[in-house]
């Protein structure tokens, strides 16, 4: 069954809110060997789920505000990344606490991630203003900061200014282990009202309460207007207005890293979905750009 495409989505800037992170990427060249030296590729990379979604926008012709939040030592430099990339940059600037980092070890699609949320965890929902609301297209809210940071009354309370606003609000859920310690239930209340939820399969699962794909996209279908799971090399599902999922498959692209996958893939179903309003149409630009990024290190375009 086709999903319903729905009407034409018009307006103006994509505002994204979320984190901003220091990535160190690693990737082996061998099997890691415990206890020794294991040869691999290290990049420092500028990085975050929200970051990297707005750059990858801006990178497909999108008018993007980025609301974030970074330590003073690096502000300017992360300022100047963000205005290179055409993103146009909202930083709250906090002293003595440092921007995040994140240190990731590949495994062909599988990563390790060990985090220090830093900066992230400071950001007030005040630094999204009514302005930026008032020319925004969509508002794109990363998990990460309702997680650690706005907890579930700000977070509804972001969601209700925007509303009020007039403006829609997609949010990629962010990870399974920050939303198991987090609470489930309290999360999905946290975010209820968003027309947009972008899980993997792994977050979908648990956020649905099912060990099967088809069914926890038909679950969360029910309770959000538009839902795309992505399911890595397998491509996405896709949910909308609570009908049956259909299937969006990915094209075969050489994997080099999976970090910011599903930022990009965001990003290219937002920038398609606001310009034409058919999310299948966005679900396939959502995997293009998906394949474009892992064949990079890092997950940010290059």
């Amino acid at each position: 069954m086709v999903a319903d495409r729905g009407p034409p989505v018009t307006g103006g800037r994509i505002v994204v809110v979320g984190d901003v992170i220091n990535d160190i990427v690693a990737v082996p060249r061998v099997p890691v060997r415990p206890d020794t030296d294991t040869p691999a590729s290290i990049r420092p990379r500028p990085g975050g789920s929200a970051a990297n979604t707005a750059v990858w926008l801006a990178s497909r012709g999108a008018a993007v505000d980025f609301v974030g939040a970074v330590g003073a030592h690096d502000a300017a430099a992360h300022r100047l990344e963000f205005r290179e990339a055409g993103v146009e940059p909202h930083l709250q600037v906090e002293v003595g606490i440092p921007t995040g980092t994140i240190i990731i070890i590949v495994d062909g699609e599988v990563r390790s991630m060990l985090t220090e949320r830093g900066a992230n965890g400071a950001l007030r929902i005040g630094a999204v203003t009514d302005a930026l609301l008032a020319g925004a297209a969509v508002l794109h809210v990363s998990g990460y900061s309702v997680l650690d940071g706005f907890g579930a009354a700000r977070t509804r309370e972001l969601l209700e200014r925007a509303a009020a606003a007039g403006v829609p609000v997609s949010v990629n859920p962010g990870s399974t282990g920050y939303i198991a310690d987090f609470g489930v239930a309290a999360f999905c209340e946290a975010i209820q009202g968003a027309t947009i939820l972008f899980p993997n399969r792994a977050e979908a699962l648990l956020l649905a309460g099912s060990d099967d794909p088809e069914e926890a996209a038909r679950i969360l279908g029910g309770r959000f207007p538009l839902v795309a799971m992505t399911l890595g090399s397998e491509g996405v599902l896709v949910v909308a207005e609570g009908r049956e999922p259909v299937h969006v498959p990915a094209p075969a692209a050489r994997m080099v890293d999976p970090t910011g996958a599903g930022d990009a893939f965001t990003a290219g179903f937002l920038e398609a979905w606001v310009r034409t309003g058919d999310p299948i149409a966005a679900a396939e630009a959502g995997v293009f750009v998906a394949a474009c990024a892992v064949t990079v290190i890092g997950g940010r375009p290059v």
